[in-house]
């Protein structure tokens, strides 16, 4: 059984780790993750079957990481701040463990995601967790949103409009960003990673599509799967298609 954690404090991160080695020996903690975009990227990069989020962390919450998660992982909140993780839990949609964590309430969590391990989580169920989820998203008071990115285009930085923007793609140490300007199209390049970008996005604007995609959502015309199970995304008025990973996959799913 693959787990990952995340906590930003260390000490937390590390008695996690060791109350979870002795609750659940025949776990293996996969990744170890400082903040909420870190958990994000980890799990797309294991998959992980179980996750231990803090709920309060820098960039995207523990809270906005189960959203992106979407019910594919069973997720237990390690949190400080009962009154979230005790309105998750009882609703029956996740468990939750409060700091400092106690041995016997963490082994009675693990038995709890054991158990729902092996029920097939019902749809309505999944539609109920994502309601509750951004109910409590909303209750943690994140800062507005910005209107701009500032980005390189040569000499120049330029202020580019999310409004304007087509798509985001990583590209090495850098993020590209493909997007309209005076009526042309447009590229540049700014030196937040993708998986931070992520904290400062919309989801109702953005979709992630990949790991190293994220795009505008009224820019998407249509998602084609080929012969070989790949999908990629077309889109409006443009050419290119970008790939769509297959954790990304049932967001194209004809209802």
């Amino acid at each position: 059984m693959n787990i990952l954690i995340a906590d930003d404090e260390d000490a937390p991160r590390e008695q996690l780790a060791d109350a979870l080695a002795q609750a659940w020996p025949e776990a293996r903690i996969v990744a170890s993750a400082r903040h909420g975009a870190d958990a994000w990227d980890q799990w797309l990069a294991h998959e992980p079957e179980v996750c231990f989020l803090d709920i309060r962390m820098p960039g995207l919450s523990g809270i906005e990481v189960a959203q992106r998660i979407n019910g594919r992982t069973p997720v237990v909140f390690i949190t400080a701040y009962g009154d979230h993780a005790l309105a998750a839990f009882d609703a029956g949609a996740v468990d939750y463990v409060l700091k400092p964590v106690d041995p016997e309430r963490l082994a009675q969590a693990v038995a709890r995601v054991k158990a729902r391990l092996q029920q097939a989580a019902a749809p309505a169920q999944a539609d109920a967790l994502q309601v509750l989820l951004a109910k409590l998203a909303q209750d943690l008071h994140r800062p507005p949103l910005p209107d701009v990115i500032q980005a390189s285009v040569g000499k120049e930085v330029r202020l580019i409009r999310l409004a304007d923007v087509v798509y985001f793609e990583a590209d090495t140490r850098y993020t590209r960003v493909v997007y309209r300007h005076e009526g042309q199209d447009a590229d540049a390049l700014i030196r937040t990673p993708l998986k931070d970008l992520l904290a400062q996005l919309d989801v109702a604007q953005f979709t992630q599509v990949h790991r190293s995609v994220i795009v505008r959502s009224d820019c998407m015309a249509s998602a084609v799967r080929d012969d070989a199970g790949n999908m990629h995304l077309r889109l409006r008025g443009r050419e290119e298609r970008l790939p769509v990973s297959r954790q990304f996959q049932g967001l194209f799913r004809a209802q």
